[in-house]
Order: C-alpha cells, then structure tokens, then sequence
C-alpha cells in the first residue's frame, strides 16, 4: 500500500508488520478472530487507515497468513521460518531489493490492533529527525501493570531514551511514602519500533545478549550494546498486544464495546 508519508513530507516509511504463525501462548495467533476478521487483519487495517507510511506489507512465514492478509488487501511479503523476534523478519524483509531506499522502517507488532496513530509518529520522528538510531512508544499505566508480567514497562531518561525494559515491576518501590513518584512513572511499553536502515542492521547483526535471554525481550539486545531509543509517550491505548486467551477475550470484548475505527486511528 502507498500513500503520502504523514510522518515527514520528504521521508519515506516502510511499515512492516511481522506476523508469526508458531506462537506457543496464543496458538495460530495472527488467525484468530477479534471482531469476526483474524487477528493480523485487524492490525493491517488499524495501520492502513492512520496514513502514515509510504508503504505497508505484512510479513510472515506462514501461507495460511499471508492468504487472508492478500484476500483483505495487505501487500504481503513470505519470510523464512527460523526467525527469533520480531525485528529479524523486519529487517530480512527490509533489505530485499523491492523494499530498499526507505528513510526509516517501522515494526508495528501484529498482536497490536489497538496501537493508535501517536505511537507510530512518535517512535517514527526520533529516527525522522536524526534525535534517536531508534523509537518506540509507551503509555501511562496504572500500578496493577506493575505486577503483570505480561506487560512489558518501560523506564526513559529525562530526554526520552530509554534504560531500561522489563517484564518486573519497574521502576521498583523502596519506600511506600515516595509512591506517588513511582506512579507517575508507570509506562507500559507499546508493540512498535522504528529504525533507521543503519540502526536496523546493527541490531540484527548483534548475538541475544543476555539481558534479552533472561527477559525474553528483544530490545534489551540494542539497548545492551549502547544504541539509544526513544520512548514517546502517548495516551493510553485500549488494550497492549494480545498474547493470551484472556487477552483475546478482553481485546473482543473491547471491540464490542468501542470498535476502532479510521477516526480512532488517528
């Protein structure tokens, strides 16, 4: 899909949303229903309708994926199977020739139908302007995200770059009289990332580092080795990524409730 970049009139965006069809928590993940559609067209259709990028393609290992993306409208674009995160089947789909020369890439994550427009801008300008090699987004969050541990939190300097991710409550509480510190502080990450062409290959040229191993989170591995992110913050979303059976329903129920929409988007 092209379209004007909203991100910078003179910047091209590459969206890629990688779609994995083996995960272990939420089997056949990208094809479950919310709202009567799978999972990944719902996310396709979320970030078609913000107008952002240059170009939207959905990547995945899986046939069964990539026949009801193309039946929706998705450009889609086969990965290899072997793949360890998120970012490596970005960033193999990144560096085929039919997608070269794009300013900046970005990695919307496929379990996120609820991720608004401010999220993708915000991680998207760090790398735009040159502030950061890489972006991402968060959103206030309540204490009780603190003790989910499939909520991933985030922690950000006073210049937006991140310190730190964890699946932990961070930051931790020592004293309960400074909570009210703590809770202003609560950010939930949110399922984006945006890279430069350079910062990309860097990150996927970089063995899991061990911070990565213990958390299972993929963007310890750059952090770890010293490229800075931003984290741009952003209202709180409806729901974070799905990755459990409790989540899909909560995600469907929500959509009953409040189904987004091109408006919501934005």
């Amino acid at each position: 899909m092209r379209a004007a970049s909203a991100v910078g009139a003179s910047v091209s965006t590459l969206i890629v949303i990688p779609a994995r069809l083996g995960a272990t928590r939420l089997p056949q993940k990208p094809l479950r229903l919310l709202g009567g559609q799978p999972l990944i067209v719902r996310v396709w259709q979320r970030v078609a309708a913000m107008r952002i990028a240059t170009r939207v393609v959905v990547a995945t290992d899986s046939e069964a994926v990539a026949a009801v993306a193309r039946a929706a409208g998705a450009e889609v674009a086969l990965s290899r199977g072997d793949h360890q995160s998120g970012t490596d089947r970005v960033a193999e789909v990144a560096g085929r020739p039919e997608y070269a020369g794009y300013d900046v890439i970005v990695n919307v994550q496929g379990d996120e139908p609820y991720l608004n427009a401010d999220g993708v801008r915000g991680a998207a300008r760090f790398v735009e302007q040159g502030i950061f090699p890489l972006g991402t987004a968060a959103c206030p969050a309540t204490p009780d995200t603190l003790l989910n541990t499939s909520l991933v939190k985030v922690v950000a300097d006073s210049h937006d770059r991140a310190l730190y991710f964890s699946r932990a409550p961070i930051p931790f509480l020592r004293d309960p009289a400074d909570r009210a510190y703590r809770d202003a502080l609560v950010k939930q990450h949110l399922g984006v990332y945006a890279y430069s062409p350079e910062a990309l290959a860097r990150w996927v040229s970089l063995p899991p580092h061990p911070l990565e191993l213990t958390e299972r989170l993929e963007q310890l591995r750059p952090i770890a080795d010293g490229l800075a992110m931003g984290v741009a913050t952003v209202a709180a979303v409806l729901s974070g990524g799905i990755d459990t059976e409790e989540d899909l329903a909560q995600a469907n129920a929500r959509w009953t409730e409040r189904k987004p929409s091109a408006a919501g988007a934005r």
